[in-house]
């Protein structure tokens, strides 16, 4: 069986700072895979990511960059080639919330702002990661989207919108980029532990504490950061030979929910 080794490779992982992103650059780092860890602001989060995938043994380096931004994403991209050589993993991780308000009481500005960075923002640092992702016999891209494609709940549309438009990416990618030996996937977490999350969770139940929903999921908890990490981890790896403009939802069979 192909193991899931990635020694040799290099990954960036933007929004790595904590939660969903940070899961992932430890688990790509805790199969060998050396990390550049993207974040926007925080950057004392930034380097408690770095120390923990360094205490791993593998090396890593803090990136601040808003995806929205292009000449600063274009330096990270740079900067990373300088310290690390071509990278051979993206994960398009970085995200915020929407307000959660009906159509009629959402203005545009706040749609534009979710599909700068869950789509415009993946579509600009998987451009500017390609020629680095073109020098490797196999690369991998692979976009975080939600489940919240699958449902389109109610006042959910700038974000549904906007991770959508990044599963498009993906997959239009994909296809694309067959012929360069890149393979582009998508992974859609459900509710995951993280400050994200936990907002979300006090935003539709008025409880700050995330683990009063663990009885109503899945396998008697809401989904870990690790969770989503370790689709990601075998999507990238060599235990995935084949797969290519595919999406995984990690939400326990569907049944995962608030009420």
């Amino acid at each position: 069986m192909a193991d899931m080794n990635l020694g040799g490779r290099t990954a960036l992982v933007t929004g790595a700072s904590r939660g969903i992103g940070r899961g992932i650059a430890l688990a790509l780092a805790g199969a060998g895979a050396d990390v550049a860890v993207n974040y926007t602001r925080d950057a004392d989060a930034a380097a408690e990511t770095v120390a923990a995938i360094q205490a791993l043994g593998r090396r890593a380096k803090a990136y601040q960059a808003s995806v929205t931004d292009e000449a600063a994403s274009a330096a990270m991209v740079a900067a990373i080639e300088d310290d690390f050589g071509p990278m051979s993993i993206l994960i398009n991780n970085a995200g915020i919330a929407s307000r959660g308000r009906t159509v009629a009481d959402t203005d545009a500005a706040e749609v534009e702002k979710l599909l700068a960075v869950h789509a415009v923002g993946a579509h600009r640092l998987s451009r500017l990661a390609l020629p680095q992702l073109r020098q490797h016999a196999r690369s991998d891209v692979i976009v975080i989207s939600s489940v919240a494609t699958l449902q389109h709940s109610a006042n959910s549309a700038p974000y549904t919108m906007a991770k959508v438009a990044g599963e498009a990416l993906a997959l239009a990618l994909a296809k694309e980029e067959l012929r360069n030996g890149v393979r582009v996937n998508i992974v859609a977490p459900g509710l995951t532990i993280s400050d994200m999350g936990a907002r979300l969770a006090q935003a539709i139940t008025g409880n700050p504490d995330i683990h009063h929903l663990d009885a109503k999921f899945p396998f008697g908890r809401v989904s870990d950061p690790s969770d989503v990490a370790a689709a990601v981890l075998w999507f990238v790896s060599d235990a995935n030979p084949y797969c290519s403009g595919q999406k995984l939802n990690i939400d326990g069979a569907g049944q995962a929910t608030f009420r």
